[in-house]
């Protein structure tokens, strides 16, 4: 036998030898809870329902989607505990309101739960639970950033139609809006509830009462609807300088016509999708981002809105 094949022989041995390369053992079916503080009238939140679905199917994990029916923020609370006590691999929560939900949060992560949250809240509130990290839009930077486009359009007396008056991220972004104009909120940001009839209606009156607003900003899909009728009714669509937050296709529809002049893109796709795969991805392999991420804010015009308008309300 020459050296050659003395050296094959050797190796040969060595290989068979030697056990196999460890891979690291990847877990399958991990089950994530994702808690929200949505009524189930609000329909912005199919995006991120969407955006889990599809995360949930490309990682091979279980997400549950879980909501207080009526938005009572209490019910949340309890809904989070509840969630808790079924030891999920992670549970992906928004922060609507600090003081009430900071504890149930805060207990999940002390019961070694991983935690992600998204959507309301602050990166600052998020790190005082002990989450993670944060998957969301800086709501006062985002008002603020709608009140200096509507201030350059020569806006100085606004309506803020706000359809979730409880929820402290949304008075943020009132705040911020009215902030950027250099005018007081007061009682220019009205109480509108969550009734499609009655927002129309309050839109409508406060108009009436107020002839002077050349601005309107609403939250999201679900004051915005009501608004456009109003505004459809009143022969005033266009002639009122009009901002929005979020995004469906009746929204992408009034952008193309001219009677919204942008919408606020947070991007919730991201605040569903990334979540799942980042608790995926630390359930299996222990990685994990070492910063929170800003999903938004984004402003969809007339310029850019065929870019997004064909998965409005459902990818974006």
């Amino acid at each position: 036998m020459n050296i050659l094949t003395k050296g094959l022989a050797a190796l040969a041995l060595a290989a068979i030898a030697l056990p196999a390369v460890a891979i690291p053992a990847a877990a399958e079916g991990e089950r994530f809870v994702l808690v929200s503080h949505a009524p189930d009238s609000d329909s912005w939140w199919n995006t991120i329902k969407n955006a889990i679905a599809l995360a949930g199917e490309q990682m091979g994990v279980t997400v549950e989607y879980r909501n207080p029916p009526t938005g009572d923020l209490a019910d949340m609370a309890r809904i989070i505990e509840q969630a808790a006590a079924s030891n999920p691999d992670g549970i992906i929560s928004t922060i609507a309101d600090f003081d009430v939900l900071s504890g149930p949060l805060a207990d999940a992560v002390a019961r070694g739960i991983p935690v992600i949250t998204i959507n309301s809240g602050t990166v600052e509130q998020s790190k005082q639970i002990g989450a993670l990290l944060h998957v969301g839009q800086p709501e006062y930077d985002a008002g603020f950033g709608a009140g200096e486009k509507a201030k350059a359009a020569g806006v100085t007396s606004f309506l803020c139609v706000n359809h979730y008056i409880t929820n402290p991220a949304s008075v943020e972004r009132c705040q911020g809006f009215a902030d950027a104009l250099g005018v007081d909120l007061g009682n220019q940001m009205i109480d509108a509830g969550q009734d499609p009839g009655e927002i129309q209606s309050k839109v409508a009156a406060y108009l009436q009462t107020n002839p002077d607003t050349n601005g309107i900003l609403t939250l999201g899909p679900t004051s915005a609807h009501p608004t456009i009728a109003a505004l459809n009714a009143n022969s005033k669509a266009g002639a009122i300088f009009f901002g929005t937050f979020d995004l469906s296709s009746e929204i992408a529809a009034a952008i193309k016509d001219g009677t919204i002049n942008f919408a606020i893109d947070q991007q919730p796709f991201l605040q569903g999708y990334l979540p799942v795969v980042i608790l995926t991805n630390l359930a299996r392999y222990g990685v994990v981002p070492g910063n929170s991420i800003n999903s938004g804010p984004g402003f969809i015009t007339k310029d850019n809105i065929a870019l997004v308008e064909q998965y409005a309300g459902q990818y974006r």
